[in-house]
């Protein structure tokens, strides 16, 4: 099992213990606080937690050891996958798996590139730990030890943001992604689409908003 250090967060919005929490992951080669700042044009009422991941890579960071672009190797994303929980689980007991979750604080994921990767993978492979979680401009980890299957994500809410012009990812990824997530998964997908490319348009991140907003309403 690889040693990760202890994860590096950045707080903002509400100090409320009964709040909703929303994680935000970044993208391979950044790091917590290039997310954050998302926290400025999204509805206030959650506390917010930018998590820094926990490979070092690129001057930056990264959530997995990557077998190409988009497709994580599945040992390495199991590891940091189970680091991740244990983080979680630490900050958040009454959520853990396992435990009574009766009046647990809802925990949304909100990922961008390889951080979306990143979530999609905590959601698939837990699906009643969380309360939701988007997916920016990224792929789900396909053939990376998580289940994919018909009806994983059953009543899940899910946020999806992809680009047209968006050249980082690879196309037959995100298609596969928005297919599965708007289809077979079975989860309340909300969607938004543009021209843009592989970054959050000010529509993207209103839409997010809104959807959040929804969540907590």
């Amino acid at each position: 099992m690889t040693s990760f250090p202890d994860p590096v967060v950045l707080r903002r919005g509400s100090d409320d213990p009964a709040a909703p929490v929303v994680v935000l992951l970044h993208g391979r080669g950044a790091d917590e606080a290039s997310i954050i700042g998302l926290v400025d044009h999204l509805p206030a009422g959650p506390s917010y937690v930018a998590v820094r991941a926990p490979i070092a890579e690129g001057g930056g960071y990264a959530w997995f050891a990557n077998r190409g672009i988009g497709r994580p190797v599945a040992a390495s994303l199991a590891e940091t996958m189970a680091w991740f929980r244990t983080w979680l689980d630490a900050e958040h007991p009454e959520g853990s798996e396992g435990s009574d979750r009766s009046g647990a604080r809802p925990v949304v994921l909100v990922g961008f590139s390889g951080g979306a990767a990143f979530a999609g993978g905590l959601v698939l492979a837990q699906p009643g730990r969380f309360a939701g979680a988007a997916i920016l401009h990224g792929t789900l980890p396909f053939d990376a030890g998580v289940p994919v299957t018909p009806g994983r994500l059953s009543g899940v809410p899910v946020f999806v943001a992809q680009g047209d012009a968006d050249r980082v990812i690879p196309r037959e990824l995100l298609d596969a992604t928005w297919a599965y997530l708007t289809g077979e998964a079975g989860s309340v997908a909300t969607t938004w689409r543009d021209a843009g490319g592989h970054g959050v348009s000010a529509g993207a991140v209103a839409a997010l908003g809104e959807w959040l907003v929804g969540l907590s309403g």
